[in-house]
């Protein structure tokens, strides 16, 4: 906790955003999600975080990606999440939160419930309401099922709505280079567009599992820190429907792959593309191939930490 000139008190929090390194979506569950089963990896690109005391809840923004569109009212995932955590711990006053966004919005990498997770971390030191992780992980659960990830970080499997983490194994760091798009994809349409597709096709293909599970290749090439392995193993049941939503972004995989890529793999349910790279060397020279054909990229490396309280 620091303390400005002015003499009031700010927490900074930081939480990352995530790539889904293998996904797999079932069948429909009774409460209208689907079925997961999907093995996560946070990676080095964060949000960060700034809490200060307040009479009511307010939110701005700053960062490197634009964020005139985001919603500063009751619909933001991070007010959404100070007012379930002074809901739960009693807490009567407010908090105003400064968000610098460096994740992609609506771009398949979770940065709203980063911006979730951090802000339920902040806010709890903040207040002093002492919330313990579990209290914090059954809050994020409600919120949106990728915040419990942004909390733990690392690596980890997610089976039901994915919210519902183990830990999984992961040796050293993998290197990624991500091509980011000028445009968002909603997540509901993303999962549409697969059950549509899944209908039309119906008498070709076999009906969604109704308990997916991890390729256990994805596994294996964690813990065994090898990205020739996780390449090899990369998958994401909402690449297709992507693809439909958005076919400019074949083109962009294709172009990653013929310059150094591993593998490129739609993150989430996109429009970034994640580009698995050998080491550090490839992923800068993959990073100045795409930049010259005019995309905007940068790197990033995982796993890394889930939220935590930043000091000073």
């Amino acid at each position: 906790m620091t303390t400005t000139a002015a003499g009031t008190q700010v927490v900074h929090a930081r939480a990352p955003g995530k790539i889904n390194v293998f996904l797999k979506v079932g069948a429909v569950r009774d409460d209208g999600y689907h079925e997961l089963a999907t093995a996560f990896q946070a990676v080095s690109l964060s949000e960060e975080v700034r809490a200060q005391a307040a009479s009511d809840f307010s939110v701005s923004f700053s960062g490197s990606v634009d964020t005139s569109g985001l919603a500063t009212g009751g619909t933001n995932l991070a007010i959404k999440a100070a007012r379930a955590l002074a809901r739960k711990t009693g807490y009567r006053g407010g908090v105003h939160l400064d968000i610098e966004k460096n994740v992609p919005i609506a771009g398949g990498m979770g940065g709203g419930s980063a911006d979730a997770a951090a802000t339920l971390l902040a806010c709890d030191a903040l207040w002093g309401t002492n919330a313990s992780k579990d209290e914090l992980l059954a809050i994020g659960a409600k919120l949106g099922a990728d915040v419990p990830f942004a909390i733990t970080g690392g690596t980890a499997i997610g089976t039901g709505r994915g919210d519902q983490l183990s830990p999984a194994l992961a040796k050293g760091k993998f290197q990624w280079v991500l091509a980011l798009a000028e445009f968002g994809i909603s997540t509901p349409a993303v999962y549409s567009e697969l059950d549509r597709h899944r209908d039309r096709h119906a008498q070709d293909i076999f009906p969604a599992e109704v308990q997916p599970t991890v390729d256990a290749n994805v596994l294996l090439a964690l813990r065994a820190g090898d990205p020739h392995m996780l390449a090899d193993a990369l998958h994401n049941d909402l690449q297709a429907p992507a693809l439909h939503l958005a076919p400019g972004l074949g083109s962009v995989i294709q172009l990653g792959e013929e310059n150094g890529a591993l593998a490129g793999i739609i993150s989430g349910s996109g429009p970034t593309v994640a580009f698995l790279v050998a080491d550090a060397d490839s992923a800068l020279e993959l990073q100045v191939a795409l930049s010259a054909s005019r995309l905007r990229v940068v790197r990033a490396t995982g796993p890394v930490h889930g939220a935590r309280l930043i000091n000073g």
